[in-house]
């Protein structure tokens, strides 16, 4: 299963992983380094709150896995 997936990851062309809107890539080309920077800044405050979030989630999940479960232990008897 894994191999074909990997088969299939490299069969795919290399363009289709790297499909970005023109107008974005020509205006970050031809903009000032301030606002390059301005440009890194701003996907850097769009990706660190769903990643702290994602990880919250996850650290619960984690903590509350064994809530639900039944005991699987042996009974014991009275």
């Amino acid at each position: 299963m894994m191999g074909a997936f990997i088969i299939l990851m490299l069969a795919l062309p290399v363009p289709l992983f790297s499909q970005n809107c023109p107008l974005c890539y020509t205006q970050a080309a031809r903009s000032s380094a301030r606002l390059l920077q301005s440009l890194r800044s701003g996907i850097l405050i769009l990706i660190i709150p769903p990643m702290f979030m994602s990880v919250g989630i996850t650290m619960l999940a984690y903590r509350k896995r064994n809530q639900f479960r039944q005991n699987e232990g042996p009974e014991t008897e009275q």
